[in-house]
């Protein structure tokens, strides 16, 4: 899997590739060749006493040392190049699968997981990437050459080679394959701690409103603990590489030494082809110690690709229609016919056989208690989920038939957790309708009763929004939210419980200036607060996902027992208040 992401991505940078190649074969043959130039200047120059010829080879040694800098300055830079833009481009490919996955899709990963994968996965290959283009060609070329240009300095001493490579070769073997299971579970712990974190940050109110802090602040500490204790398990077998590589390398240059120095005073060999053939070991065991250096990244690397190859290979449960546009029969109608729905894993269904049609220019209400699946069906219009049985219409068209973009088109929606991106008020208005122009806005805030807000604020339209909106009170984001929903123009309106942080005041008049720019439209609403609905020209009363009652207000408070709790609950709650 590793592999394949890797060359998957990296086809775009064939050329960039390839001049690391070649930089790098320059490098490495620069390096081996200084060795023997010393050689040369040891037993030949200094023992002949001869500087011009010690100038000589002297120039040709600076000659060929800048050209290694050069060509190494080169390797490196398109290495990093080539490996961040393969990064970025992993990264890409992620966002655009995740994107289209569905709500369903997005449950069975996990969000804690997916940022992961989306970031430190991906930059557990990207490393690697850059560790490959760096040494990929150094290492073993200089491994090979290094041990040919060994060979022929002094063939007598060349089974020391034998001894000490395979020996590191036994050191990382082992430790990679310790090594891999923890890297495992490594990422799975950077999950866990992803998720706790993001958990609290959402509901830090929530935990304040409790006062949970303290219990908050020992849930992070032990999936910190246990991120650190697995990180200190891979860390003491990193330990263990070093030294050990490190004992192989002073005991292979004491060996040169020793036996090197029995053939020097022999006369078999000369002292610069002794210094030569030390340098070459050298060379080897560091070209070894790089290969290891990498091959201790594969690993992690590895399980992150799998990880990563989990998100890319997933099919999404929904697939999208072509977005070509289809012509509506009734633009502006909504319909369910027969509609069930259950979630993955879940005993019951959440819905059952759900039938009925919101008309343009209607409002439709729907009512329940909590539980009741009301959201759930919401949710299944702009295709969120898809229906377990039967279909779902816009304009006369089954929603599996129409384009992201066209139901996008045709539905606002706003959810019953007001959400706001940072950035301004007006590249909030314009998220659903990015060529509405001032005029647009000022006048779908006035209908949401959020002008009078705004225009105070030091920029207007201009002001900052954060991260979620938490630079304005719940009700002012609500009202952004349906100004947001208001200034896109849709022939469908989804409000999802979007009054309920209003004053009776506010939403009467939020209300009524509804009335004018929905004229044409369908407008469905989710509420709690009978308040909300009185008005509406059909309330479906909702209980364990079947429609109990359908009516106006009027017509419920005769037949419907269920409604008429609903109603007297609150006129009761009011008459305490």
């Amino acid at each position: 899997m590793l592999l394949k992401i890797i060359l998957r991505h990296s086809k775009p940078y064939a050329g960039w590739i390839t001049a690391v190649v070649i930089l790098q074969l320059a490098t490495t043959i620069a390096t081996l060749y200084l060795p023997s130039l010393n050689a040369k200047i040891i037993d030949v120059g200094v023992v002949e006493a001869d500087i011009g010829y010690i100038w000589r080879t002297g120039g040709i040694m600076l000659v060929v040392a800048f050209v290694q800098i050069i060509t190494a300055i080169g390797a490196v830079y398109f290495g990093a190049k080539t490996s961040m833009s393969i990064g970025r481009d992993i990264r890409q490919s992620v966002f655009v699968k995740v994107s289209t996955f569905s709500a369903q899709d997005v449950n069975k990963f996990g969000a804690a997981t997916l940022i992961t994968r989306g970031t430190n996965d991906v930059q557990q290959v990207q490393m690697l990437t850059l560790m490959a283009l760096n040494f990929m060609i150094t290492a073993p070329i200089m491994s090979i050459g290094g041990v040919i240009m060994a060979i022929r300095e002094d063939p007598g001493l060349s089974w020391l080679v034998w001894v000490s490579v395979p020996l590191v070769l036994i050191v990382v073997g082992i430790l990679v394959i310790k090594l891999m299971p923890l890297f495992r579970d490594m990422q799975g712990r950077i999950d866990g701690i992803n998720g706790v974190l993001r958990e609290q940050i959402t509901g830090i109110r929530v935990v304040r409103a409790f006062v949970r802090e303290k219990h908050e602040t020992e849930r992070y500490a032990d999936a910190n603990q246990e991120l650190t204790t697995l990180g200190v398990k891979v860390g003491n077998l990193f330990v263990l590489m070093f030294p050990a590589i490190s004992m192989i390398l002073h005991l292979s240059t004491a060996a040169v030494l020793w036996f090197g120095g029995h053939r020097v005073d022999s006369g078999v060999v000369e002292v610069g082809a002794l210094t030569a053939f030390l340098q070459y070991m050298l060379q080897i065991l560091m070209a070894v110690m790089m290969g290891t250096f990498m091959a201790m990244m594969v690993p992690r690397a590895m399980v992150s690709a799998d990880r990563i190859g989990e998100v890319l290979g997933s099919d999404p449960s929904m697939q999208d229609a072509e977005n070509v546009a289809i012509p509506l029969p009734t633009p502006g109608t909504v319909e369910f016919r027969n509609v069930s729905f259950g979630y993955p894993g879940a005993d019951a269904p959440v819905l059952s056989d759900v039938s009925f049609v919101a008309q343009p220019g209607q409002t439709t209400a729907i009512i329940g208690s909590t539980g009741a699946g009301k959201t759930t069906l919401l949710n299944l219009i702009p295709r969120l989920y898809d229906a377990t049985e039967g279909e779902v219409l816009i304009g006369g068209v089954p929603v599996r038939d129409l384009g992201r973009d066209q139901l996008a088109q045709n539905i606002s929606a706003v959810p019953q957790r007001p959400y706001l991106f940072s950035g301004t008020v007006a590249s909030n208005l314009r998220f659903g309708a990015k060529d509405a122009t001032e005029e647009e806005l000022w006048e779908a805030l006035r209908i949401a009763q959020a002008d009078d807000f705004v225009s105070e604020r030091e920029n207007e339209l201009e002001s900052k929004i954060a991260q979620g909106g938490t630079n304005v009170s719940g009700g002012q984001r609500q009202r952004l939210c349906i100004a947001r929903a208001l200034a896109a123009k849709p022939n469908t309106y989804l409000f999802d419980d979007s009054f309920s942080a209003l004053d009776v005041s506010t939403d009467a008049k939020l209300r009524a200036a509804l009335d004018e720019p929905t004229k044409d439209a369908a407008v469905i609403i989710v509420a709690q607060r009978v308040s909300t609905i009185t008005g509406a020209d059909q309330i479906l009363v909702l209980e364990h996902g079947v429609i109990v009652a359908r009516g106006t207000h009027e017509e419920l408070l005769e037949t419907s027992e269920t409604y008429q709790e609903i109603v007297s609950s609150q006129l009761s709650a009011e008459e305490v208040a």
